[in-house]
């Protein structure tokens, strides 16, 4: 296997996701975000102590942004064919097979990343114990 070119630390600015203002009063309601829009929120107007609003400065460093945390950048293969694309960029990008592909595609596609040294990010998916080779 590869390792990745760019050996740069990934630092995020924050981990924990920005949860909807009142959605752990209200089960109805998803906690995922939604700018409030009240003419006298206080979410909106920042007031201290209440839930901060994502913004720009909570951005992850342009270098890194994307990443896996194995320091790759993530390529959906559809077919055999597809891994040929990354024939020179074992160093930048890891292989990721998409969830239609069966097992005997997978299995051609596992084969020949390992040829060009790509690393495999689910590799071991849908594959069968081989039997007595």
């Amino acid at each position: 296997m590869a390792a990745p070119a760019d050996a740069r630390k990934i630092i995020k600015k924050r981990m924990k996701k920005f949860p909807r203002f009142q959605a752990d009063r209200f089960k109805r309601m998803n906690p995922a975000w939604r700018k409030p829009r009240g003419i006298d929120g206080r979410v909106r107007r920042k007031f201290k102590g209440s839930t901060i609003i994502p913004n720009i400065g909570y951005g992850s460093d342009k270098k890194t942004r994307h990443r896996l945390k194995n320091g790759f950048y993530k390529f959906l293969v559809r077919s055999p064919a597809d891994v040929e694309m990354l024939l020179m960029h074992n160093e930048k990008y890891a292989v990721e097979i998409a969830h239609n592909i069966g097992a005997k595609k997978r299995k051609e596609i596992v084969e020949r990343a390992d040829q060009l040294r790509l690393h495999v990010t689910n590799r071991f998916s849908r594959l069968r114990a081989e039997e007595n080779e």
